[in-house]
């Protein structure tokens, strides 16, 4: 059954009516509250933020495989989840980098802080020893050489740790003694027995003690309790330490058996956040360096985008006027299909969603134009035939059908060399070369419905009207027009 244009014309209104909803700003028209998730998503350069470039630096004997690179791209995943970042892109770079942007984050030290940290969370025996907090150390699991720890502010500033305890819920443990005021940077030579590690926590989570103060709250696995239960069950009234990426945050005396949770004391509510979200996700799995650090401000995000969009409104509205002065009709029809066209496209980025940045909004603009160019195709092929003198409705659907197959083959090519770009800019972590690849990638795929569709759809409509059955409506004079063929076409 044959598709009539007023039933094509049916769809193309509930499609528009659809996209312009979802582009209208806020929760206009929107009484259930469905657009509420339905926002812009803007990208770093638009909106600012923190941009961030590590770097893997392995132990010696290590080597940063894919898989490596992408189970620590994983973690620092998790952690920027923890940071309340909205669209963050984090994503490998070559063999041994990993991209980082946070857009609308405005602290890159705690960005750095809490990502470049590996975390490595150890309970030590301490050998009967009162590690004071900051000491750095060697352990079963390795050298303190093999990561670089970042000092705390327990670690620098004791006298905020009055009281470090590792307890348990019963407040197992308490602090045997005021930790001394000094930290020695290098690691002593004794080898500490590490009793278990961060890979052991279920959880960990900020919490606060029995006197109010904030601390971090861990749970172990049922394995590690056990082990953990044994040791503290047989090292009563000796001191035991917390250790994190080789740097002691806590040492306490052990005054009851120890099951399966404690808490870390001694930290600011900053640190409490950060280590809790750290433990969390889990450690490294190779410690990162921070290669390149770069902050957008908001203000320069407001002015491109200002600048984009009147950069958008002058280009339409110079093609809209181009293709009425030249095509008359069919270029009014082409400048309606635009207008839905933009709809669309931008209704498509608020689903999906893209997010959009200042190279996304070029690859837009510039799928205006080529949207257009399938029109200037059509209506080109569609002057051939009226001079040939085609009736009018015959010259509208040969000049769709001749020129079709060439919209067809440069959209696809289009098509394909996007999918090229957003590749090699997922690969080298350009995100700017991913943004204006979806983008046009988007923008293409609509404008062949748009032009294909819209614009045929209109045009057999206005030819039910005898006024519009005039090919100077099309920019031909009759004079220009041949006579028709003898054989009837």
């Amino acid at each position: 059954m044959r598709i009539r244009p007023w039933q094509t014309l049916i769809v193309i209104v509930l499609l528009s009516l659809a996209a312009i909803w979802v582009d209208l700003p806020g929760q206009q028209l929107d009484p259930f509250g469905w657009k509420r998730s339905i926002t812009v998503r803007l990208g770093l350069d638009l909106q600012g933020g923190v941009q961030l470039v590590l770097q893997a630096r392995p132990p010696a004997g290590v080597t940063v495989t894919q898989d490596v690179l992408q189970g620590t791209r994983d973690t620092i995943e998790r952690r920027v989840n923890g940071l309340g970042v909205s669209e963050p892109v984090i994503q490998t770079r070559g063999t041994d980098q990993i991209l980082v942007e946070l857009p609308g984050f405005q602290d890159p030290e705690r960005a750095v802080r809490v990502l470049q940290r590996t975390a490595l969370l150890e309970i030590i025996d301490t050998k009967g020893e009162f590690l004071p907090v900051g000491t750095i150390v060697n352990t079963t699991l390795g050298p303190a050489s093999d990561v670089a720890p970042t000092p705390t502010a327990s670690a620098s500033t004791p006298a905020s740790a009055t009281e470090p305890a590792a307890a348990s819920e019963t407040a197992a443990a308490t602090p045997g003694a005021t930790p001394t005021p000094a930290a020695t940077p290098t690691p002593t030579g004794t080898v500490y027995e590490t009793i278990v590690t961060g890979a052991d926590l279920k959880d960990a989570y900020p919490t606060t003690d029995q006197f109010g103060n904030l601390v971090v709250g861990f749970e172990l696995k049922p394995e590690a309790a056990d082990r953990f239960y044994q040791y503290t069950s047989t090292h009563i009234g000796q001191p035991m330490s917390i250790v994190v990426d080789k740097q002691v945050i806590n040492t306490a005396t052990i005054r009851d058996a120890i099951r399966d949770r404690g808490i870390i004391q001694g930290l600011t509510a900053q640190e409490v956040r950060d280590l809790a979200l750290q433990l969390k996700s889990g450690a490294l799995a190779v410690p990162l360096e921070v290669v390149q650090s770069r902050t957008v401000g908001p203000t320069l995000g407001q002015d491109s985008i200002r600048k984009s969009i009147v950069a958008g409104i002058v280009g339409l509205g110079l093609v809209a006027l181009f293709m009425i002065l030249y095509y008359r009709l069919p270029g009014f029809i082409s400048v309606i299909a635009l207008l839905l066209y933009t709809a669309y496209v931008f209704a498509l980025f608020k689903l999906i969603p893209v997010v959009l940045t200042l190279p996304g909004i070029a690859g837009f603009i510039l799928s205006i134009g080529m949207a257009v160019d399938a029109n200037v195709l059509i209506f080109a092929r569609i002057r051939e035939e009226l001079r040939l003198g085609r009736p009018i409705a015959r010259a509208i659907e040969e000049g769709f059908n001749h020129a079709w197959p060439s919209i067809r083959d440069s959209n696809i090519s289009t098509m394909i060399s996007c999918m090229i770009l957003f590749w090699f800019g997922r690969y080298v972590g350009a995100t700017i070369i991913q943004g204006f690849a979806l983008t046009l990638f988007i923008g293409v795929a609509v404008s062949m419905f748009t032009a294909i569709v819209v614009t045929r759809t209109l045009l057999r409509l206005l030819l039910t009207r005898h006024l519009f059955r005039d090919v100077r409506w099309f920019g031909i004079s009759p004079s220009q027009v041949a006579m028709a063929p003898a054989r009837g076409d």
